[in-house]
């Protein structure tokens, strides 16, 4: 259950539906602890609205995200950010449809999807998978083998890949995939082992992931292979809170794709950095999904201001093109699809649970969701046409 807290002039309650117990906790701590820091700082601000965060933990079932959207939305609270997993996103949206609520869902997510009750803050495929497969192909070699937990994020982007990478002439040697949670890894990692591939996709979440990296370094080190340059791993899930849980024999050389890392050198990111870490000491990493959590709070307590109300509609409509000065740098929805401008970063990790950022855009790129402009399958130019510059 949640703790309700009354709502006075000017006062709003927004929900945050994050499952801080379970097998990715680590991700929706960092991602509660985002949007929290959003609040206290508008709260402190002397704006003319204030907020009241309704907090609740689903613990990674989807019967729970269900359950805990209906009471969220049922007492009153009208907008929620909130959820992890692609499939918690898609239990509760015909929640949401039916009580006319707004979900501001903070995640990388494997796209081809549209909701009149929902705000994407984090990256659609074209601003993360694309970039990534470019680079891989042109660095690595074609051929892939592809892991993942097993639901819609893995299933779609497996998928995104294996049309993009075949365009390019390359292959996708075998994909495998985990229940969420699961640790028993010893027959993929054998299968890579025998298949030796050019990379490694992995779209494994939570524990499953973080135990992978470390089987996998050992293994390859049994063999006298040189892991990281020799059959990198690369993901577009991966994030520094998750390194501190990866440790240090086996943290370094491994890829993310990514809009967000916590080594970006302005200052906005690193007032937030500072900020952050000050307000979580316990959990002082800031990571990708932190950050989309704050914008999706930023941008909410920014349009509710504006339209003087919470009411959805008029939410919307205030939000709807709105530029954000972000840590990673500018950020805007999309009037079209309610997605975000974004600003495609890959970052290689090292010691000390942080990334090196290897590549970037110049500028943020528009929302392509249904990848109706980048994909393959349509004959549009691929992300490689965009213009990268090495840092």
């Amino acid at each position: 259950m949640f703790l309700a807290v009354g709502m006075v002039k000017n006062r709003f309650r927004v929900g945050l539906m994050f499952s801080t117990t379970g097998p990715y906790s680590i991700v929706a701590d960092s991602m509660l602890n985002g949007a929290l820091l959003a609040l206290e700082e508008m709260n402190h601000s002397g704006g003319e609205v204030s907020f009241d965060p309704v907090v609740v933990d689903p613990g990674g079932s989807l019967q729970n995200y269900s359950l805990r959207s209906a009471e969220l939305l049922k007492s009153g609270v009208r907008h929620v950010i909130g959820c992890y997993t692609s499939s918690s996103r898609k239990e509760v949206i015909p929640c949401f449809e039916k009580y006319d609520g707004l979900l501001w869902y903070p995640s990388h997510y494997e796209g081809f999807e549209s909701s009149t009750n929902v705000i994407y803050t984090g990256a659609a495929p074209n601003q993360h998978i694309l970039p990534l497969i470019d680079h891989l192909v042109t660095n690595f070699g074609p051929h892939a083998f592809c892991i993942g937990s097993n639901y819609i994020w893995a299933w779609e982007n497996n998928r995104i890949l294996r049309e993009t990478i075949m365009a390019q002439g390359g292959s996708v040697l075998a994909e495998r995939y985990l229940a969420i949670g699961d640790t028993e890894l010893d027959q993929m990692i054998d299968a890579i082992l025998d298949a030796r591939p050019s990379f490694v996709f992995s779209s494994l979440i939570g524990v499953s992931a973080y135990l992978f990296f470390r089987k996998f370094r050992a293994a390859c080190l049994s063999r006298g292979i040189d892991q990281p340059n020799q059959i990198p791993v690369a993901s577009c899930n991966l994030s520094e809170p998750e390194l501190a849980e990866i440790g240090e024999d086996a943290v370094d050389g491994h890829l993310s794709s990514s809009v967000y890392f916590s080594s970006l050198q302005n200052s906005c990111n690193k007032a937030f950095v500072a900020n952050y870490a000050e307000r979580f000491p316990d959990r002082p990493l800031t990571s990708a999904d932190a950050e989309a959590s704050y914008i999706a709070a930023k941008l909410l307590g920014a349009a509710v201001s504006d339209a003087r109300t919470d009411e959805v509609g008029a939410v919307k409509v205030a939000v709807a093109g709105r530029w954000f000065e972000a840590p990673q740098g500018h950020v805007m929805i999309d009037p079209a699809t309610m997605h975000s401008y974004l600003t495609p970063r890959i970052g290689r990790s090292k010691r000390g649970a942080t990334f090196d950022v290897i590549m970037e855009e110049k500028t943020p790129i528009p929302p392509d969701p249904y990848l109706v402009r980048s994909g393959p399958r349509y004959g549009a130019p691929s992300s490689r046409e965009h213009l990268w510059v090495a840092s």
